[in-house]
Formats: structure tokens, C-alpha cells, sequence
């Protein structure tokens, strides 16, 4: 019930998406509907708005109240950052906290004390590339930075019949991390990221199949970004707390209809021993939409 997908596993997937390298997982039913939209589940039924799966970066929720699961095409990052994803399925993910019916997909990223110094990728294909830079450096006295800028592009894919699918997009993403251990008992982290995509679609004016219907290419975008910080502090005694705050936000346009979602989101968290045998965890949250 439980699979963690490691960096290492990552680099020698070769997987240039992370629903492509969700696949990896067991129990992960991961499909790509076109060069833009993938369906991801846990536990079977997968369709492009599967519900019922938290997914989680970095402790942040990227559920979206419309229909109960994230935008995978939202969600795509400087694979080389990733850490680990830890997957957890069954009714064990209920602990994880709302909407984690079938499963968890917890994406964790590298600290920037482990991504210091430059780094540049180049990707390209007959049906897409793209390009990712870094740098991470010290801050004298307060902590470690990173900060990365990302550009890929997808082609249209090819119909059965030779046709395009009229299915291309090209994203651009840009964000940063810090790091402070500014106490030996504190630690805190500060990440945020902006993103702006621009995709299109084929589609049908019905939604039954009518021999009538004349497909239609449609453009949309989106575009948005995110603000989380975390404060961990460990006591004398063993114990620890770990107050977290972030910040969401995104507009996106499809079928002709706009979409704009803020979320602010604050959660607290103690963790503490009970004697030699046992773990008590105890912790507050609040989310607004």
C-alpha cells in the first residue's frame, strides 16, 4: 500500500512529466488523453476528472473544489528537483487529511542545500522540448537559496485518421526555494513559483456523439502561482510543532468559460512522545476558498 519513487528512479525512467512518471507506482492508473491532459487515479475508475486523490507538493494541497482533483497540466516541475513521491493508497490515506479516499500522491522536493551550483537541461523531439535552468547559491547568515526558470512545448498529436489534434501547449515556469536553519532547533522554508500556460484542444459541439458534429479546435490558457512557508521547531524534550501557511491562486479559461481559484490555507501540527510506547500527533488546520 505504500511506494516511494526515488530521484534515482526518476532519472532512469527518462520520463519528461510527472503523470509519466507516476506510472512507475503500482496501483496508479495514470492515461494521457491528448499532448495536454492526462488522467490520473488510485484504485481504478480514471478519467480525466477522477476525484478522491490528495496530491500534495511539498505539504501543499493542489485540489481544486470544481470537480475534486488537481489540474495535471498545472502541476509540471524541474523533475531534477524532486526528491522523493511517496504514494499511498488504500483507506491507510484517510490520516493525510480531506479528499484522500483512494490515495495520497505526495510530491517532495529537493532542500536547496542539495541543488547549490548551476545547472541547465536541454530536451528535444519530433513532437515537443523544452528547457530548464537553476541556481542555487548561500545566503551569508540566512540560509540557502535556489531559483529556476522552466520552458517546455508539446506539439499536436497525430489522429488515427493523419489528421492534428489541435492538442499542443507550451508552458513557462519560474519559481524559487530558501532555506534557513537559523536556530538549532528551527528551520524554515519559503517556496513559491508563478506559471502561465497556453494549450488548445480539439472538441464537439454535443456532448452525444452526433454524425452532425463537426470538431472545432479551442484555445485556452491558464496562469497562476503559489506562496508556502513552513516553520518546524523541535523542543528539548523530543517533541516537535510545524506551523505551515500558503497562498494559491489561479485563472483559467475553458470552453469559453473563466475559472479563477484563491486558496489560503494555514495548518498546525505537534507532534509529541507518550512515554517509551507511544506517539501522539495533534494539529489544527483552516482552508478558504
Amino acid at each position: 500500500a505504500v511506494f516511494v519513487i526515488s530521484q534515482e528512479d526518476i532519472r532512469r525512467s527518462g520520463a519528461s512529466t510527472l503523470p509519466d512518471v507516476l506510472r512507475m507506482a503500482p496501483g496508479v492508473n495514470v492515461a494521457q488523453i491528448n499532448a495536454n491532459t492526462w488522467a490520473v487515479s488510485i484504485r481504478g475508475f480514471n478519467s480525466r476528472y477522477s476525484n478522491k486523490v490528495l496530491v500534495l507538493v511539498d505539504g501543499r494541497s493542489v485540489y481544486t473544489p470544481d470537480w475534486g482533483g488537481p489540474y495535471w497540466d498545472q502541476l509540471e516541475m524541474p523533475l531534477d528537483d524532486i526528491d522523493r513521491i511517496e504514494v499511498i493508497r488504500g483507506p491507510g490515506a484517510s490520516v493525510w487529511g480531506a479528499n484522500a479516499v483512494n490515495g495520497v500522491i505526495n510530491v517532495i522536493t529537493k532542500s536547496s542545500q542539495a541543488t547549490q551550483g548551476g545547472l541547465g537541461i536541454a530536451r528535444a523531439g519530433d513532437r515537443g522540448g523544452g528547457a530548464d535552468w537553476q541556481y542555487g547559491d548561500g545566503i551569508r547568515g540566512a540560509g540557502t537559496y535556489r531559483a529556476y526558470a522552466q520552458y517546455s512545448r508539446a506539439g499536436d498529436s497525430i489522429q488515427a485518421n493523419g489528421s492534428s489534434g489541435d492538442d499542443g501547449w507550451w508552458r513557462m515556469h519560474g519559481g524559487f526555494r530558501w532555506d534557513w536553519d537559523f536556530s538549532p532547533a528551527d528551520t524554515l522554508m519559503t517556496e513559491g513559483g508563478l506559471f502561465s500556460n497556453r494549450e488548445s484542444q480539439t472538441r464537439y459541439q454535443f456532448f452525444t456523439p452526433s454524425p452532425t458534429d463537426v470538431p472545432f479546435a479551442q484555445r485556452f490558457d491558464a496562469a497562476g502561482g503559489s506562496l508556502l512557508s513552513r516553520w518546524n521547531h523541535t523542543f528539548a524534550g523530543g517533541s516537535d510543532t510545524t506551523f505551515q501557511a500558503y497562498y494559491d491562486t489561479y485563472r483559467r479559461t475553458e470552453m469559453g468559460q473563466p475559472e479563477s481559484l484563491r486558496t489560503v490555507d494555514l495548518d498546525f501540527q505537534h507532534h509529541l512522545r507518550a512515554g517509551s510506547r507511544h506517539d501522539i500527533v495533534w494539529g489544527l488546520g483552516f482552508r478558504a476558498f
